[in-house]
């Protein structure tokens, strides 16, 4: 019922969105009377507001469609390999007529990048692909709206996303490097250990940014939700039925608009200040700033609906029970052993000020991965990075990705990983051949304990 009132009000609210927005340019625009009365720019600038806190946010697009190799600007056209019913395996496929850069890109190691999904879009990762296409070819997991999958393509468990990730590296193959940030950590951490335990190629590194292999450590807002309320709770108060309007009707869901909600309920202040910069940008008429703002809420606010199954499994194995680390999970009747891999490298990425997935919880799965050689386990503290910005932005461009970047050109090729092993640190830093703002910040890193302070 509530998931209906909530499209009601939103298609009521799309005609005032549109009026507003309409009204917005007529007090802005050079050749209307209204420009020229007083306070044209403050009715113009609040008209904008409220068409923004009124409009339906649609999906983003990636929207990359060069990337500057060598200072060489290289064509990029998305393609989608495999189409699953919840999720499409994306590739940016890059092309070049420079026969330098192209021989280059053909030696460049292979990267998974496997996105949340866990209510924004894998576009939220926009910055971590484009980034990553200066030095890899990249594929991406590009996870579906549930409201717009039929009923008839059957539910979508949590060992769903298991087999799929499994799925996504096998058609990559052997040189695969997987990448998985936030909340994929774990089921990728359980697809990889099967692989191995099925006696099957593992990646050649495997990187885990920010999530909560072990959510019982530096408990934050988000894990203490997860796991004070009764699994009941979570099954009666936020999953409701997809309504008519979609394809997915019928279909039990966690709601994008709760979700948003719950983002937003996190930080409120911020986000009141944030609108009301804005206002005042618009009125200054400050470009660069306003744009700034559109494009980050203009992902933000697009969210999409969770599987109610996948969901609640979710809760309940990673936050509930934590059966990764206590050993009780089992995915189609095996266990999940991470100690079974025992080939390729492990790097894990925290952020020193993340309120999301707090300080030890990805580093936990160095104590996991018991099969793989000390010398191959790393890990990184991103300083003053919060959730986002180990994955976006400044810190991710100048701080984490360099030691991503590195740490894979290292273990990307076997023979030469097993000859410069002894040169790195394993686990407290990765001395890889960084930028020296980089190397100094490894080196704070490793100084610092495990528990780094929450923001």
């Amino acid at each position: 019922m509530l998931y209906q009132v909530y499209e009601t009000q939103r298609a009521l609210m799309a005609p005032f969105s549109e009026f507003a927005s309409a009204s917005a340019k007529l007090y802005t625009h050079p050749l209307s009377p209204f420009t020229h009365t007083p306070l044209a720019q403050r009715v113009s600038a609040g008209l904008d507001l409220m068409h923004r806190l009124a409009k339906d946010y649609e999906k983003p697009k990636f929207d990359i469609s060069t990337v500057d190799i060598d200072g060489v600007e290289v064509a990029v056209l998305e393609q989608v390999p495999i189409t699953k019913p919840f999720c499409r395996l994306l590739r940016f496929k890059r092309f070049s007529d420079n026969p330098a850069v192209l021989e280059k890109m053909k030696t460049q190691p292979t990267v998974l990048v496997v996105a949340p999904l866990s209510g924004h879009h894998s576009t939220l990762l926009r910055d971590t692909v484009r980034v990553l296409l200066r030095d890899h070819k990249v594929l991406i997991t590009d996870w579906t709206d549930a409201r717009t999958v039929p009923l008839s393509e059957g539910p979508f468990h949590l060992n769903d996303y298991v087999n799929y990730v499994q799925e996504f590296i096998r058609f990559v193959g052997p040189e695969v490097n997987v990448i998985s940030v936030c909340q994929p950590t774990v089921p990728v951490l359980a697809a990889v250990s099967l692989l191995a335990t099925h006696g099957e190629f593992t990646p050649r590194t495997l990187t885990m940014m920010g999530g909560p292999i072990d959510a019982r450590l530096s408990p934050t807002s988000v894990n203490d939700l997860a796991s004070k309320k009764p699994y009941e709770w979570f099954e009666n108060n936020v999953i409701y039925r997809v309504p008519s309007n979609f394809a997915g009707v019928g279909r039990k869901v966690y709601p994008g608009f709760l979700q948003h909600t719950g983002f937003v309920a996190m930080n409120p202040d911020r986000h009141v200040s944030s609108h009301y910069d804005y206002f005042l940008d618009l009125i200054r008429g400050d470009d660069d700033s306003t744009e700034q703002h559109r494009k980050f809420y203009d992902e933000y606010n697009a969210v999409l609906d969770m599987p109610a199954e996948y969901y609640l499994e979710t809760i309940k194995t990673v936050f509930q029970d934590f059966a990764l680390v206590n050993g009780t999970w089992f995915v189609d009747g095996t266990q999940v052993r991470p100690q079974d891999i025992t080939t390729g490298a492990i790097l894990t990425v925290e952020g020193e000020l993340d309120d999301i997935s707090g300080a030890g919880q990805t580093r936990a799965a160095h104590g996991l991965c018991t099969g793989i050689p000390k010398e191959r386990q790393f890990h990184y503290d991103v300083e003053g990075a919060g959730h986002y910005g180990i994955f976006s932005g400044r810190r991710w461009r100048d701080m984490a990705y360099p030691v991503v970047r590195d740490f894979i050109a290292r273990y990307n090729d076997p023979a030469k990983a097993a000859a410069t092993s002894r040169a790195l640190v394993p686990e407290a830093a990765l001395q890889v051949a960084a930028a020296p703002a980089t190397r100094s910040v490894v080196k704070r890193a490793a100084r610092k304990p495990a528990a780094a302070k929450k923001g």
